[in-house]
């Protein structure tokens, strides 16, 4: 796969994906060289003034009145990076860095950090030659940048601590050698540069935000394939009904729905002389419910563009005014919000989903599907436990859901007084999303056992295809079996249900 080309401040999210999602290595716009040497050539002659300026020649955070001398310039960036790698807990994962990675290029490339373009072939090299730095996931409180997971990363460039290639761990010194690739030693600015910003905890939240559309994407078939199970309406689906109310979101997965479900002769076996007058909640209020979170998904994706687009350290290099500034968009604060608003619609999606499980498993509400969708019930006790199983999870995703953005605590001498939690509020949005996916692979899973059920009527096109694509990895439920690995199976298939080739996608970007 050619690398993907980053024009800062205008990259979309569609094109930061595939670093994410394939492994894809990424390249400044060659246009950005001009100002950021323009940027280094200022910050070299403010390192060698006598006024003191920030993070240039002087000490960090509360030792920002402590001049340093200009002979010290380098190892002060060094040691700014040593000091910082603080960094516990399991590693972020290797697409999560990279993207984090690449994010640090654009944030970088606006020529507003006064870096050398020697650092950024270096990050650009590292990608190419996916050598991807060990990061401890712990650490950040979302403030004064993602500190301590960017000092790893940086780390890593200076020839310290360990990376990972091909899956396999080792120095930093070796790969970067093995690479042909330097280790660069840092001149003034550059280690505050590569560790102000907020590129860790938007790497997280993008990561959660992709799975998380996934997730919603997927639920509107699963949702559908309950629906049919248990011989639900598609009243409720009807346009005119939607419109009236005018979310773009709930107007979006109704006519998705519609479309799904179109053709099933499950469906119209009973539009006459069916004795219910409405289904429940779950079956009747999907497109208002995931509809919302589609649109709160949007409106997190809006966000974390242009934070992905920005400039997050500090201090700044304002050409236009030919000065060198101190400021605070290193407070990471619109993604701990937008982290927020992902985590809420994450758990939501699966509480209706849930409630969908439990309706097809129970005999009083399914209209007539056999106790908990076994052939045998009482001798088996066929999707049980699996229900329960859905509702640890979404009790779980309920808990991780409350809001990390109002949550602060003073640090580093109280210099750091107020923090966003960013870097947490993100981390947690891809427990939350794997959670999800059990929870709508057992919907996947019970729902293709329901609409079987009802033999010889067909469900629809459609849906029958997602039916046999699961048939192909996971039998139906006879006789009970130990049911994890089958969990397991669905779940992972989840991200698979988009049917975009037959009924048109759905897109997370607005256009």
């Amino acid at each position: 796969m050619s690398a993907v080309t980053l024009v800062p401040g205008a990259t979309s999210l569609s094109t930061l994906f595939p670093i994410w999602n394939a492994g894809a290595a990424a390249v400044l716009d060659r246009a950005a060289r001009p100002a950021v040497e323009a940027a280094a050539g200022k910050v070299a002659a403010a390192a060698g003034g006598e006024d003191a300026v920030y993070g240039v020649n002087t000490g960090f955070g509360k030792l920002a009145s402590v001049k340093v001398a200009s002979a010290d310039t380098a190892q002060l960036q060094r040691n700014l990076i040593l000091s910082h790698c603080c960094g516990v807990g399991e590693p972020l994962d290797v697409p999560t860095t990279r993207l984090m990675m690449a994010l640090k290029l654009l944030s970088l490339g606006r020529g507003a950090s006064g870096v050398r373009w020697e650092l950024i072939a270096l990050i650009e090299g590292m990608l190419a030659e996916g050598i991807t730095p060990v990061v401890p996931s712990q650490g950040s409180v979302g403030a004064s940048g993602d500190l301590a997971p960017l000092a790893h990363m940086a780390a890593a460039m200076l020839g310290e601590g360990e990376v990972d290639v091909a899956g396999q761990r080792q120095s930093a010194t070796a790969a970067l050698e093995a690479a042909g690739l330097r280790p660069i030693v840092l001149g003034a600015k550059e280690g505050l540069a590569l560790i102000n910003g907020t590129q860790f905890s938007t790497a997280c939240a993008l990561t959660g935000l992709w799975r998380a559309w996934r997730g919603a994407v997927a639920s509107t078939v699963t949702a559908a394939l309950s629906t049919d199970a248990i011989m639900g309406s598609t009243a409720p689906l009807l346009a005119e009904i939607h419109a009236l109310r005018g979310h773009a979101g709930q107007i979006e997965v109704a006519d998705r729905m519609r479309r799904i479900m179109d053709g099933s002769e499950i469906r119209e076996s009973h539009r006459e002389g069916d004795p219910r007058v409405q289904d429940p909640y779950c079956i009747r209020c999907q497109p208002q419910v995931v509809g919302a979170a589609v649109d709160m998904l949007r409106m997190a994706a809006r966000t974390l563009s242009i934070e992905a687009n920005a400039v997050t350290d500090n201090p700044l290099v304002l050409m236009d005014d030919d000065r060198i500034v101190s400021g605070g968009n290193f407070h990471a604060e619109p993604v701990a919000m937008a982290a927020d608003q992902i985590a809420i619609a994450v758990a939501e999606i699966g509480a209706i989903a849930q409630r969908r499980v439990a309706l097809m498993v129970d005999p009083t509400l399914s209209h007539d599907l056999p106790p908990f969708l076994t052939p045998d019930p009482g001798l088996n006790s066929g999707f049980m436990i699996a229900e329960v199983t859905t509702a640890a999870l979404m009790s779980e995703n309920k808990h991780l859901a409350a809001p990390c953005s109002i949550d602060s605590t003073p640090t580093s001498a109280n210099q750091e007084d107020h923090v966003s939690m960013a870097a947490h509020g993100a981390r947690r949005l891809s427990r939350m999303a794997d959670n999800l996916m059990v929870i709508l692979g057992v919907e996947l899973l019970c729902g293709a056992q329901g609409v079987e059920f009802r033999a010889p009527l067909a469900t629809s096109a459609p849906l029958a295809r997602v039916v046999a694509r699961l048939r192909e990895d996971v039998p139906a439920l006879g006789v009970d079996r130990v049911l994890a690995p089958d969990i397991e199976t669905a779940a992972a298939l989840v991200g698979e249900l988009t049917l975009d080739d037959t009924i048109g996608g759905m897109s997370l970007e607005e256009t």
